[in-house]
């Protein structure tokens, strides 16, 4: 019985671990989605300023053009999409918002480029 309990433990935390993942990886590609959507803008105008991007100007060329991807961070707190820093980051509460280790591995970021 507690190997049983033992092992549907671990995969429990491992399963966690999986989520985790999968939220900042999605959430990374619909951030991603939002950078060449601003660069798609800026070549088209290419005397506009990056900081003064909006997403009145960046809706138009995402794909599917509906609205700025909606983002919850890995506690359910709702995100904002800073549109004026290329690449574009998460903020959650103002302050740039990355759990992961790294700010360029791909998690809840745009990874390298």
């Amino acid at each position: 019985m507690a190997l049983l309990l033992a092992l549907a433990s671990i995969s429990f935390l491992g399963f966690s671990s999986y989520s985790e993942w999968t939220k900042g990886r999605e959430a990374s590609i619909d951030l991603r989605s939002v950078y060449i959507a601003q660069r798609a803008y800026l070549a088209d105008h290419p005397t506009e300023d990056a900081a003064t991007l909006g997403p009145d100007l960046i809706i138009p060329y995402l794909p599917g053009g509906a609205e700025l991807p909606s983002i919850v961070s890995l506690e359910g707190t709702p995100l904002e999409i800073d549109l004026t820093s290329m690449p574009p980051v998460f903020l959650e509460g103002g302050a740039p918002y990355d759990p992961s280790d790294r700010a360029d591995d791909g998690l809840w970021d745009v990874g390298k480029f």
